[in-house]
C-alpha cells in the first residue's frame, strides 16, 4: 500500500468526508423543502431545481467511486447506443448482485448528464432513511411496499405524474426485487421450476409486475429500455466500505438498447419478453465467467470534473468552520467542551456507518420466500 492508499484509509479523513456528505445533504433537504412552495405555481421549475439539488448530493457518492477509489467503468456496447445516452427517457434494467451496483449505474448517469433526474422503483422503507429517502421524496421517486394490492394505486399515480417530466429521465429497475444471495437464488429457482420457467444461474427470477406496469404507464414518454449487465474484473465483490477505503475496482457493463416499439404491449407477452431477457443476461454472465469479459465492442465514457468540483465546494464551505471550532475547543482546555466534541464525533461516525449499512447485502432486500413467490408473475 502506497502513501495515498494509506491516507485514504485514515478514519479521521473518512469521517470528515462523511461529515461533508451528511451536513450538505441536510442543507440540500432543507432547500428542497423550501422549493415545495413552487409546486402549485410552476411544477416544472420545481423539478428542474430539485434535479440539480439531487445532483449536488448524489454526485458526492459518484466522486468517491470515480476520483477517490479510481474505479474504472467500461461499457460493452456500440457507439450508436452510446450516442443516445442522455437524449431520451428510458427504463434501465440492472442486475442486483453487488453493494455498489447502484453507484455504477449512477456513474453511467452522471457521465451522460442524467444523474439528477434519474429515478428508481424503491422499497418504501427507504423513505424513512435521512438524506437518501428524503432527497428521493422531493425527486418524485416511486416508493412501493412490495404488496401489489397496497401498491397498485400509488404506483400508477406516481408513474403517471412523471409523463411530463422536463429533464431526460433514466428509470432504474431491479427486476429481481432484491439482491442476489445463494439462499434467495435457491428459493427463486424453486419458484421457476413450479412455474415451468427456465432456471437461471446468475440471477433471481425477475418479478415482472413492476416492469410491465412501469412500461405501460410511461409508454409515450419512454422510448427505449436499456438492459445493463454488470460484473467486475478478477471476480471481485466490491463494497461501499471498500470504496470509502480507496480500493480500486474495474467494472464492466454490457449495455443493450431495445426500442419500446419492439417490446410487446400485452402484459403476459411483455412478462415473457422480460423472462427471455433474463435468460440472455444469464448467458452474458456465463460468457463473462468463462472469458473474463462481455462480448462486443467497448466504449469508455470519460469521467467529468463536476463531481470532484462539487465535493470541493461543499468541503470548503463546511470544513473550514468545523476545523476552526475544533481548534477553539482544543485550546479552550474545557473538559466539558472537549467531551462534548468527542461525543459529537462518535455520534457522527455511527450515523455515517449506519448510512453505509443501508447498502450492505446482508441488511437489504426482502425475505425472498414462498409467500413472496405468490406475488411474482
Amino acid at each position: 500500500m502506497g502513501l495515498m492508499g494509506y491516507i485514504k484509509t485514515l478514519f479521521v479523513l473518512q469521517l470528515l468526508m462523511g461529515f461533508v456528505f451528511v451536513v450538505s445533504g441536510l442543507i440540500i433537504n432543507f432547500i428542497q423543502l423550501c422549493t415545495c412552495l413552487l409546486w402549485p405555481f410552476n411544477k416544472q421549475l420545481y423539478r428542474r431545481i430539485n434535479c440539480r439539488l439531487s445532483y449536488s448530493l448524489w454526485s458526492q457518492l459518484v466522486m468517491l467511486l470515480e476520483w477517490w477509489s479510481g474505479t474504472e467503468c467500461t461499457l460493452y456496447t456500440d457507439q450508436a447506443t452510446v450516442d443516445m445516452f442522455g437524449k431520451e427517457h428510458v427504463i434501465v434494467i440492472l442486475n442486483h448482485n453487488y453493494e455498489i451496483d447502484f453507484l455504477c449505474g449512477w456513474t453511467m448517469c452522471e457521465r451522460h448528464g442524467v444523474l439528477g433526474s434519474s429515478k428508481v422503483l424503491a422499497k418504501h422503507e427507504l423513505l424513512k432513511v435521512p438524506l437518501i429517502g428524503w432527497t428521493w421524496y422531493f425527486l418524485e421517486i416511486v416508493f412501493c411496499k412490495r404488496k401489489w394490492e397496497d401498491d397498485r394505486d400509488t404506483i400508477f399515480s406516481a408513474l403517471n405524474r412523471l409523463k411530463d417530466y422536463p429533464e431526460f429521465m433514466w428509470f432504474l429497475l431491479y427486476c429481481e426485487g432484491t439482491r442476489f444471495t445463494e439462499k434467495k437464488h435457491q428459493i427463486s429457482m424453486q419458484v421457476a421450476e413450479s412455474k415451468g420457467l427456465p432456471k437461471l444461474k446468475y440471477h433471481l427470477l425477475p418479478r415482472t409486475k413492476g416492469f410491465t406496469t412501469t412500461l405501460s404507464c410511461l409508454k409515450g414518454t419512454v422510448t427505449a429500455v436499456y438492459d445493463v449487465t454488470l460484473n467486475f474484473k478478477d471476480k471481485k465483490n466490491p463494497t461501499l466500505l471498500g470504496i470509502v477505503n480507496g480500493k480500486k475496482y474495474r467494472a464492466d457493463m454490457s449495455v443493450r438498447r431495445f426500442p419500446v416499439e419492439e417490446i410487446p404491449s400485452d402484459e403476459k407477452e411483455c412478462a415473457n419478453w422480460l423472462h427471455k431477457l433474463y435468460q440472455e443476461k444469464d448467458a452474458l454472465q456465463e460468457h463473462y465467467h468463462k472469458e473474463g469479459c462481455f462480448p462486443g465492442p467497448t466504449v469508455t465514457s470519460p469521467r467529468r470534473p463536476w463531481t470532484l468540483l462539487n465535493f470541493l465546494f461543499w468541503a470548503t464551505l463546511l470544513l473550514s468552520p468545523l476545523i476552526n471550532f475544533a481548534c477553539g475547543v482544543a485550546v479552550s482546555g474545557s473538559p466539558l467542551l472537549i467531551i462534548g466534541f468527542l461525543l459529537f464525533l462518535i455520534v457522527a461516525s455511527v450515523a455515517i456507518r449506519r448510512l453505509i449499512g443501508v447498502t450492505e447485502v446482508k441488511k437489504t432486500g426482502s425475505s425472498y420466500g414462498d409467500q413472496e413467490a405468490k406475488k411474482q408473475n
